[in-house]
């Protein structure tokens, strides 16, 4: 039962991801803390990992690599750093920080700020991006910011790029730790088959639902899942 729960929440989460350009693990993060704290972050990021490489290769054609290199430059200190978070505090605060995150994240995602993606801009998201995504699983909201009032097809071919590059750095740095084993390794696998098919439906048909609605479906979501997660360290 809980794996199906997990694999569901997967599948909505890799359908708002493929439909917007990020959503993944905001919406899933929380959830699957609760069901088992071993899913945050190795397995989910494996399961964005998966996701990304899908939607890199369908909007490869938008792809700018240059304007990434410095969001990947400072992706890699801020990966660190983020491992380095995961082995100084326990699970109750980890379910706090997750909580916070994900409450950031809608706050980002409402915001009518219009940053453009300057070098230095893209360095600080890529460092925040690192931090947040490596200890929490939820690296999106940073560099969502600077890509969200840009043409939609640019922001899911960029922020997927950026995803894949960033999931390898954050597993690779994990591996050394308590949080990327065998036990996290089996936990993925069963969530691949509800990563393909999000991404599938998503393609099928997004298209058909305004943008607007799931936008507003997924910010909803977030935010009762944020509020639990951070109520969860308090009970």
């Amino acid at each position: 039962m809980d794996m199906l729960l997990a694999s569901l929440v997967i599948l909505i989460g890799a359908f708002i991801q493929t439909s917007i350009g990020f959503g993944l693990a905001i919406i899933a993060a929380p959830v699957l803390f609760f069901i088992d704290p071993a899913y945050v972050p190795a397995p989910i990021t494996i399961s964005a990992l998966c996701l990304s490489i899908l939607n890199t290769l369908r909007y490869r054609q938008g792809i700018a690599l240059r304007g990434l290199k410095f969001a990947i430059i400072g992706r890699v200190p801020g990966s660190l750093a983020g491992a380095a978070l995961l082995i100084f505090i326990d699970k109750n605060l980890l379910a706090l920080w997750i909580g916070i995150s994900v409450l950031a994240a809608v706050a980002v995602s409402m915001t009518s700020l219009r940053w453009q993606p300057t070098s230095a801009r893209m360095m600080l998201a890529g460092f925040m991006s690192g931090f947040m995504g490596t200890s929490s699983s939820i690296g999106g909201p940073p560099m969502a910011l600077l890509w969200q009032h840009q043409e939609v097809n640019l922001i899911r071919a960029n922020l997927a790029a950026f995803f894949t590059i960033s999931c390898v750095i954050s597993l690779v740095i994990l591996l050394p730790t308590e949080y990327m084993g065998w036990y996290h390794l089996q936990l993925s696998l069963p969530l691949l088959p509800a990563t393909v098919l999000g991404f599938y439906i998503a393609q099928r048909t997004a298209h058909r639902l305004p943008h607007g609605m799931i936008r507003t479906g997924s910010l909803i979501l977030c935010s009762v899942s944020g509020f639990l997660a951070v109520l969860s360290f308090f009970w």
